[in-house]
């Protein structure tokens, strides 16, 4: 990409040109090396324009209707006046390494909005329920004047709370089941939430609702204390007829107008790019190590000697990052006896 086009694609972001922020996320998404230089450098053009959007992290486990909900919200907002975008993390193809659900897809009525942007991405190798690249997505949105952004992770399971270090608010959606569910849903995921939704409140569901929804109020209680000026709330809705949407946003209002006022936004914000930096610097050692022939050697073979148990990992990990380094390992010190 020339200086011009360059130009011209940060003023259409800029702009709030739908095709020019796809194309963006196409960009930063890539793993071209050239590509990956052209993505830096597009980022740190557009990062001065972000940062104005509310990020809204919506995780749940598979079937709780997450895409439904987050359409329901995201048409409610869009006709009261704001700009939406949507980062859905769907899992990836092993084949195609593609996005097997497409949540535009899913999303049909919200995605013909021209106030509302959805982008799926495939998931990858990345844990955590979101993609390697959602933050850069995410500052393209804000530079292109989306006011909201939802990011949408794969589903809850053993490391899918990533998201909470990217968003300014965690939100949990759960199904009537109440105390059966309950012992299926990550202690961790529970503890990280800023706000819990019981879904499909409507129809022979609305008791089950509100009496799961009581057993979630008695367990966050338990897991976890009010911090940050903010006590976890647990709501019932129903993304199917609508019933409770507007508490839940009102709900999401108050969380950030009470952590805007006690500066508790600026300090996640400040965390997460923390967070963001040491992920990206390990992420990059990795590939350069492994982009090294003679290092990838050196984890070819020790690799093997790991797997059949014939070393530590702890002993191989020193090995190759000495061989990067071109420096000897640090021999192992002597345990005292007694």
């Amino acid at each position: 990409m020339n200086d011009r086009a360059r130009n011209e694609t940060i003023a259409a972001i800029r702009s709030g040109d739908r095709r020019a922020v796809a194309r963006a996320i196409t960009l930063i998404e890539s793993t071209r090396p050239d590509h990956r230089a052209e993505a830096a450098g597009l980022i740190e053009a557009l990062l001065p324009d972000a940062g104005g959007a509310y990020r809204i992290g919506i995780s749940g486990p598979p079937g709780v209707g997450k895409s439904t909900f987050i359409e329901r919200l995201g048409l409610d907002l869009v006709t009261a006046g704001h700009r939406v975008a949507v980062l859905a993390i769907d899992p990836s193809s092993r084949i195609s390494g593609g996005s097997i659900l497409g949540d535009k897809t899913r999303m049909p009525e919200l995605s013909r909005r021209e106030a509302a942007f959805i982008r799926p991405s495939p998931a990858g190798d990345t844990l955590g329920g979101v993609a390697r690249r959602t933050r850069e997505a995410l500052i393209v949105c804000e530079a292109a004047g989306f006011d909201i952004v939802l990011v949408e992770t794969v589903g809850v399971g053993q490391s899918e709370t990533a998201v909470a270090e990217m968003t300014d608010v965690f939100v949990l959606l759960l199904q009537p089941g109440g105390g059966d569910e309950l012992q299926g849903i990550k202690r961790g995921v529970m503890e990280l939430a800023d706000l819990l939704v019981v879904n499909k409140a409507d129809g022979a569901l609305a008791e089950p609702a509100q009496r799961a929804a009581a057993e979630y109020r008695a367990a966050i209680r338990l897991l976890r204390a009010s911090k940050a000026g903010w006590a976890p709330e647990v709501l019932t809705g129903s993304a199917l007829t609508g019933e409770g949407i507007d508490a839940i946003w009102h709900s999401l209002e108050r969380y950030r107008a009470t952590l805007t006022a006690n500066g508790e936004v600026a300090r996640r914000r400040a965390a997460q790019n923390r967070h963001w930096f040491e992920s990206e610097l390990s992420a990059g050692l990795i590939e350069r190590l492994e982009a090294d022939p003679a290092t990838a050697a050196t984890i070819e073979t020790v690799t093997k000697e790991v797997v059949a148990g014939r070393r530590s990992p702890l002993s191989a990990a020193e090995t190759v990052l000495a061989a990067w380094k071109g420096a000897p390992p640090a021999p192992a010190k002597a345990k005292k006896p007694g």
